[in-house]
């Protein structure tokens, strides 16, 4: 895949996904309160009804959607009636943050490229819903977050940048809630960091280079 995205000349539209508490969506519209970081929440877009990610879009003002897989008589009708959502409010990049759900082909035709998630592993290690567990269990001693683009894999989309958080001993008498938070701390962090460089800056994909800066 190669994909070129030039610096976009206004704030660029951001539709969030969220399927949990929304801490990740929270700093993006925090980050986003400041012009100068280039980037505004359009929307966000929900899996199921009464989460506090949909609170804090409504608290802030911004549009809210549930596209819920149940309403639908198939994966395919929800990916098309998620796609159209999305897709209604013209956005230059969707960022999944917490959403868990995969996507299907639909949405990709309309936005491969153009979608952002996290994963709270150093991919390609411990792809998957648990990315933390399998890093303590296979004994990793460093692990961490990755920012990616999404693709039709599982975790499997070009990397644009990872944050590194060391285990500690101890970390398994919790189950990892304990690692888990430190890696969400550097999530938010850098997810914030690299949705504005890529509205201010643009970015190219190259196969699997993202390269920052048009």
């Amino acid at each position: 895949m190669a994909v070129y995205a030039p610096r976009i000349p206004g704030p660029a539209r951001l539709v969030v996904l969220v399927s949990g508490s929304g801490s990740n969506l929270q700093a993006l519209l925090d980050a986003t309160a400041d012009t100068a970081y280039g980037a505004e929440v359009v929307a966000v877009v929900a899996d199921r009804d009464g989460i506090l990610g949909l609170e804090r879009a409504e608290k802030a003002g911004v549009p809210t959607h549930v596209v819920a897989v149940k309403a639908y008589e198939d994966r395919a009708a929800w990916d098309a009636a998620l796609t159209d959502t999305v897709a209604a409010y013209q956005p230059d990049l969707v960022v999944s943050a917490g959403f868990m759900k995969i996507v299907g082909p639909v949405f990709l035709a309309r936005f491969e490229g153009r979608t952002v998630n996290t994963h709270p592993a150093l991919l390609p290690s411990f792809p998957g819903a648990h990315g933390v567990r399998d890093a303590l269990a296979y004994g990793a001693k460093v692990t961490g977050c990755t920012v990616h683009f999404v693709d039709a894999g599982v975790d499997t989309g070009p990397i644009i940048a990872q944050g590194v958080v060391a285990v500690e001993d101890g970390d398994d008498a919790d189950g990892g809630d304990a690692l888990h938070e430190r890696i969400k701390t550097v999530e938010r962090s850098l997810l914030v960091d690299i949705v504005g460089r890529l509205a201010r800056e643009g970015y190219r994909i190259e196969g699997r280079k993202v390269r920052l800066g048009s």
